[in-house]
């Protein structure tokens, strides 16, 4: 329906309506053109220009023309299909063949009064059901709470939810927070006849474990209707693609709801991600065996550093040192004397030198070398100490005196120390610790590092430097200008029956000079090594100039191979100033990468390697659970349906009285100049007025 209004009072009309007849006055009946004409003729002509006038004199008033528009809106019913393994498991291509057909019904039918939606969901919930049943989990409550968020706010009419009623991943539907203001229609697929299976429900393992160590993974075994059986559980180790069987652990199956955990103790003999496999034989009448098999991936990491301790002579500080590394597994600790050293200081990440350079071995062969390959080292002063070959040596500490002389020191942490923290405790007990022997003379500290314990000599706190840390030319060094510290740990006994404040000090200390800086010019990374197959693998990249700056005026490609050696090549986006790749998901399986770049006319490489790793969720529990959804149909007004029977839902959904069509109206307000019969209406009153003037003989 529509309405004529103005934006000014309607008596204007009046005015308008004047204007036009005193224009056509004046212009017909006060003129002598057309004297001689019939009186018709000018009455027609001034009806015309007073029409045309008028008109536009009202079209200047702004009219509006309001339409109300009524729309209906379809109630709206949502077709939920469980894209996950487990539907398919019991289900033959003919069965599934009469469900899709008994699907393509449904919809039909209620497409003729409903606006129909569909969603596949599984691993996530998308638009669009394709009957694949290729998902790897089944999450019923984020089903939910996706169509609360799209369509609380419309007129949802119902939710036909086809499922097994297996959900392995979100919370319990049944108890989901969200609450729909429609009928959940549930249709019951799968089979809840419980049969002979044996499985492995999960299995409890580290993600990491160190190279050379031992570590062990727990296997819940659940046999299912299975009372008498026996089967046998073997570990296996999968390299390059191929098998190789590692232990076997036989399990007598002794009642028909049989659970065991089996703890197996596995050794850490490889760098690098590996790949193992738990499998269980299988049982006379089993229905499905693609549960008996799991594998897990674990991250064997190379991360030990190698230490070297090497001493003038035998100290009962090489033991202290000793104990400190072998407590953390990352250190690996091997001690020699500097007249019989056999050890290739190449091999090792970090030197200790104990009173070295000394009086009688100046050490300058062993200096050169960790020089050349720019190891990081810690110096010991003592009283067999070449006090001026060990100022020279480090560029830290410089030491004038006599080492034959000693003083008592103990020490006192630095206030203004930042390369790591120190605990308020461990502050405040240092200072009352055993003292060490410290060379007589002097000491200065350089501006190369800084000074984490300064001497107390006596009940004099000075400001000579204790045990001083730093880089100098891209080598960390540390300086501890006094022997005796054995002495710490045993005090440290004493006093708190622990070594936990003597630990923290050597320990922090031994771990800042080991810690690796990474100074390459080409990196990439993950956020992590191990990857589920349903995850995407996301590679970052960067690239710096000679100032450790972020560039990314270079091409950056990345090779990723798999175990068969096929290679997948790709490319690398450009972001702001770094560099990123979505290379998508990939198979099960061990992966290498190596990514390359040309930058200031050279080749910079990285190489490194991930892992995809099965998901088995929907392997775990096979029988159908028909009584969830049930109780989620009777939460929210619905009703159970087997397959066989869904085209009755149509019938059940148009008996709910509460489903029906909502009423929108609107009001569509425009103006009437935008009226397209309005211009032409102008255009003829002129043209015809313009005619006949012509036409008789006037302008």
């Amino acid at each position: 329906m529509e309405n004529l209004s103005f934006q000014y009072p309607t008596w204007y009309l009046l005015l308008c309506l004047a204007l036009g007849i005193g224009y056509a006055l004046m212009v017909y009946f006060r003129d002598k053109t057309f004297l001689e004409e019939a009186s018709w003729l000018k009455w027609i002509m001034g009806i015309l220009r007073t029409l045309a006038v008028s008109l536009l004199a009202i079209l200047l008033l702004s009219p509006l023309i309001k339409n109300l528009v009524t729309d209906t809106k379809k109630p709206i019913v949502v077709l939920a299909q469980d894209h996950s393994e487990s539907v398919m498991a019991e289900m033959s291509e003919e069965t599934l063949q009469g469900y899709k057909n008994n699907y393509a019904t449904l919809k039909a039918s209620l497409e003729e009064n409903y606006e129909v939606k569909e969603y596949a969901f599984g691993n996530d919930v998308r638009e669009g059901i394709d009957f694949n049943f290729t998902d790897k989990v089944s999450n019923l409550s984020e089903l939910l709470k996706s169509m609360y968020d799209l369509y609380s706010n419309q007129n949802l009419g119902a939710v036909v939810l086809a499922s097994d009623g297996i959900y392995n991943e979100g919370s319990n539907p049944v108890y989901a927070s969200t609450r729909l203001g429609a009928p959940i229609y549930t249709v019951a697929l799968g089979d809840t006849t419980p049969q002979k299976d044996v499985l492995i429900k999960r299995i409890f393992h580290n993600k990491i474990a160190y190279l050379g160590d031992q570590f062990s993974i727990q296997v819940d075994v659940v046999a299912q209707n299975s009372a008498g059986n026996s089967t046998a559980m073997t570990i296996s180790k999968i390299v390059g693609g191929k098998s190789k069987k590692i232990k076997s652990v036989p399990i007598k199956i002794n009642k028909n709801d049989f659970f065991k955990t089996e703890e197996i103790v596995l050794d850490a003999d490889q760098a690098g991600v590996q790949r193992f496999r738990v499998a269980l034989n299988k049982v006379e009448g089993e229905a499905s065996t693609t549960n008996n098999v799991k594998e897990i991936f674990i991250d064997v990491l190379d991360a030990r550093q190698k230490i070297l301790v090497i001493a003038n002579a035998p100290h009962p500080d090489l033991t202290a040192i000793k104990q400190v590394v072998e407590k953390n597994k990352n250190y690996e600790i091997k001690i020699e004397y500097v007249k019989i050293l056999k050890a290739n200081i190449s091999d090792y990440n970090f030197v200790i030198l104990h009173q070295l350079p000394s009086r009688t071995n100046d050490a300058s062969s062993i200096l050169n070398q960790l020089n050349s390959k720019k190891k990081p080292r810690l110096f010991i002063v003592g009283t067999q100490s070449n006090l001026t070959a060990v100022s020279q040596a480090q560029d830290l500490m410089n030491i004038k005196g006599d080492a034959s002389q000693a003083n008592e020191v103990q020490g006192i942490i630095a206030n203004d120390f930042s390369l790591f923290t120190i605990d308020e405790q461990t502050t405040a007990a240092i200072p009352n610790f055993a003292p060490l022997s410290a060379p007589f003379g002097e000491f200065a500290a350089s501006a190369n590092g800084q000074t984490l314990l300064y001497q107390r000599i006596g009940k004099v706190d000075t400001r000579y430097p204790l045990l001083m840390l730093g880089e100098v030319r891209g080598i960390k060094t540390g300086i501890l200008a006094a022997e005796g510290i054995w002495k710490w740990r045993l005090f440290d006994y004493l006093q708190h029956q622990n070594h936990d404040i003597f630990e923290e000090v050597m320990g922090k200390t031994l771990q800042y000079l080991t810690l690796k800086e990474d100074k390459r010019k080409f990196r990439i990374s993950l956020d992590k090594n191990i990857f589920n197959e349903n995850e995407a693998v996301v590679f970052d990249a960067e690239v710096y100039n000679e100032n450790y700056e972020l560039i990314n005026e270079a091409d950056v490609s990345l090779v990723i191979k798999n175990e068969e050696g096929k290679e997948f090549p790709f490319n690398f986006n450009k972001t702001a100033s770094s560099y990123s790749l979505k290379a998508g998901l990939f198979p099960v399986g061990n992966y290498t990468y190596r990514g390359s770049t040309f930058y200031n006319g050279q080749e910079l490489n990285y190489k490194g390697q991930f892992s995809v790793q099965p998901i088995q969720l929907e392997s775990f529990v096979t029988t159908a659970d028909h009584g969830l959804l049930r109780l989620l149909s009777e939460q929210f007004g619905g009703e159970v349906i087997y397959p066989g029977d869904i085209a009755s839902i149509s019938d059940k959904i148009k008996a709910k009285k509460s489903v029906k069509p909502i009423l929108y109206q609107t009001t569509k307000t425009r103006s009437v100049i935008n009226l397209k019969w309005v211009f032409f209406l102008l255009m003829g009153l002129l043209t015809v007025e313009w005619f006949l003037r012509r036409y008789h003989g006037a302008y």
